[in-house]
């Protein structure tokens, strides 16, 4: 029989929030050495979890999300607003 203490490590394990899932996010960019993109980090998570993309839409921070949309419009996955963006 497993302990409470076994138990509530195996809960903070596997339990996501906000902070926890951009983390990992920004880990794996990170440690790709910025070869995978955000877009392409959070399928990649996904798919090494066997969950599905649409089911973590409510993880995405706001932090992240717009790390996305830049990383979107730079690609031209969505339209540029009419606000100008300056080149970096």
């Amino acid at each position: 029989m497993k302990t409470s203490k076994n138990i509530d490590e195996l809960i903070d394990e596997n339990f996501m929030d906000k902070n926890k899932f951009s983390m990992t996010i920004e880990n794996i960019v990170k440690e790709s050495n910025k070869t995978i993109n955000y877009i392409d980090a959070i399928v990649e998570y996904c798919e090494s979890k066997d969950i599905e993309v649409e089911s973590i839409v409510k993880l995405i921070a706001p932090s992240l999300k717009e790390k996305i949309k830049a990383e979107a419009t730079r690609l031209n996955y969505i339209k540029r607003t009419t606000k100008g963006v300056l080149p970096i």
